[in-house]
């Protein structure tokens, strides 16, 4: 498969600015790859297909406050701080992306909040648009988290809106967050309320969780036509025991077993043993699926309308089958559906 092929025809209004009002309220399609039925249904209902002790793999990694604006010193001029990853609790290092990134140099402090409460200083310049921070704070580590924390903005992605706005704190998180990590959320699990969970408890559907800290590698440009060249970025994972016994019991029973969304895909399809169980696993995972591939975990799987040319395209495609997913792409635009973050959902079966 080539980069090319992963097209289709996309205009900006199909983009969803905003979430539905209700989380298990968006359109779903369901999509059955042994006959290539399309379904239209309401996400809700996604439980009619699911029965006891079959297995929803979520991802509950959990989005922080990732962007913070500041003022660089002298100058003045303003600079937005993406937040990465924290590199040294103690030294309280971060690994950050600057906008705009060419005046920035090692040794220049960084300037954030009223009466500059925070300040960081360039330590590094480790690409072109990466910087390594090490911020300066009077005061203990608990507080120095609060105060980041307090002065940065939801990261929502500014391809939805350039503007984030009060319920975006809600709403771009899922309601099984639980592990802070993440720069950008899980969007197939923003689908489920806590009423839906609670139904599929009622039925008797088991939960298991994994975590992925989901980092802006996710949304990397592929600038290579030969796939096998493009290199994802490593992302942390964790399966526990408990995720892998439930799984495995499910697969070895023949249940169902569906991945909410495409990083829970990554992370299963990461620690498999060749026996195709899931075993548990701490660490980092750059796994890049596209077609072909077979997949030995999961038999279905929930996820957003992706964009073209998306690595999370690629592995729908993989799984649901390249013509039929991009049939099933052509019928959600002729049918209204809305696409990316905030959008509708598909069900592979």
């Amino acid at each position: 498969m080539k980069l090319s092929q992963y097209n289709y025809r996309f205009e900006p209004e199909m983009l969803a600015k905003y979430p539905a009002e209700n989380r298990d309220e968006s359109r779903l399609m369901v999509v059955h790859r042994k006959t290539g039925k399309i379904e239209h249904r309401i996400f809700k209902e996604v439980i009619d297909y699911f029965n006891e002790k079959d297995v929803f793999v979520f991802n509950n990694t959990k989005v922080f406050p990732a962007r913070l604006y500041g003022n660089k010193e002298k100058t003045g001029a303003e600079i937005e701080i993406f937040l990465l990853r924290e590199l040294n609790r103690e030294l309280r290092l971060w690994d950050v992306l600057v906008d705009p990134a060419r005046k920035i140099r090692i040794g220049n402090k960084l300037y954030f909040g009223d009466d500059d409460l925070l300040v960081a200083e360039v330590i590094d310049n480790t690409t072109s648009r990466g910087r390594t921070l090490r911020f300066l704070f009077d005061g203990d580590y608990d507080q120095f988290k609060e105060t980041l924390y307090r002065m940065g903005e939801t990261p929502l992605p500014k391809w939805i809106r350039e503007k984030v706005e009060p319920l975006d704190a809600e709403r771009y998180q899922t309601v099984f967050a639980r592990y802070e990590g993440a720069v950008a959320a899980p969007t197939a699990g923003l689908h489920f309320s806590r009423h839906l969970l609670k139904r599929m408890e009622i039925k008797g559907i088991e939960r298991a969780e994994i975590t992925l800290h989901v980092g802006l590698g996710n949304f990397r440009t592929v600038d290579v036509e030969d796939l096998t060249k493009h290199k994802m970025d490593s992302e942390q994972i964790f399966v526990t025991e408990q995720t892998a016994a439930a799984v495995n019991r499910a697969k070895e029973e023949g249940r169902k077993i569906c991945a909410v969304g495409t990083t829970v895909q990554r992370t299963i399809e990461s620690c498999v043993s060749t026996g195709g169980h899931l075993k548990p696993f701490e660490g980092w995972t750059n796994k890049f699926i596209f077609s072909p591939y077979e997949f030995s975990v999961a038999d279905s799987m929930i996820s957003n309308f992706h964009l073209p040319h998306s690595t999370q395209l690629m592995m729908v495609c993989a799984f649901g089958g390249f013509d039929l997913v991009m049939k099933a792409y052509d019928t959600a635009r002729e049918e209204g559906y809305r696409f990316g973050t905030y959008g509708d959902a598909m069900l592979i079966l």
